[in-house]
């Protein structure tokens, strides 16, 4: 297999348990570049622990995730450190938006802590403000946006620096109808021009309509909708 054709994400007999209650078991996944799909399943059972299970996040008590052929339980935490920084782009439903810096400095944030030359920021980030519908909030901090512009901000954080992996866990959840369809297209667009790999969590139906496949996340782990 050559590089271009390599798996981005691997994942093989992933399990992961809390005490007294067992959330994941015999969960596989493989995505090549340009796989945009989305995981679908009941509340609780299990989809944002397995994002952050394959964001490096929290450790699996078995089985194996690898990005780009690279085992995260190989790692330690500095490497895993600089693997999400790099090569993760993350749309988690806590926006995690810096309250000290402006809507235009958040969305700059991965491109600085990964050396990107400041001669590209602007143009990367005025872009993508644009794609979402922000342009005009650029110079503003966070406090001063709603929860769905929020959302937004957070979206272009994780697509400014063309992530390999991008993981979105019920990114549409506080935005309208029209701002929801935007952002899918945003994200299912993003994937394919870099030839990343996507996951979508999602209990919209039409959220996870946009993406090429869905799973559904059972307790008896990850099984293809037909």
């Amino acid at each position: 297999m050559n590089p271009a054709q390599a798996s981005v994400l691997t994942l093989r007999e992933v399990a992961k348990a809390y005490p007294g209650r067992e959330v994941l078991r015999g969960i596989d996944l493989e995505l090549a570049p340009g796989d945009y799909i989305a995981v679908v399943g009941d509340s609780g059972i299990g989809k944002s622990t397995l994002l952050n299970l394959i964001a490096g996040l929290d450790p699996v008590d078995s089985g194996t995730i690898a990005v780009d052929g690279q085992s995260l339980q190989a790692m330690d935490d500095d490497a895993l450190t600089r693997m999400r920084r790099s090569a993760m782009g993350f749309v988690f439903q806590a926006f995690h938006l810096l309250p000290y810096l402006t809507v235009a400095q958040n969305v700059a944030l991965p491109l600085w802590l990964n050396g990107v030359p400041e001669a590209v920021h602007a143009a990367r980030v005025d872009e993508l403000l644009g794609r979402v519908g922000l342009a005009d909030r650029a110079h503003s901090m966070p406090r001063e946006l709603s929860g769905g512009e929020m959302q937004r901000v957070a979206l272009a954080r994780a697509l400014v620096h063309r992530p390999r992996l991008l993981l979105a866990d019920e990114p549409t959840g506080n935005l309208d109808p029209d701002s929801a369809a935007q952002v899918l297209a945003l994200l299912r667009e993003s994937v394919k021009a870099h030839g990343a790999a996507g996951i979508l969590v999602t209990h919209s139906r039409a959220a996870a309509a946009t993406a090429d496949r869905v799973h559904v996340l059972t307790r008896d782990g990850l099984r293809l909708r037909e």
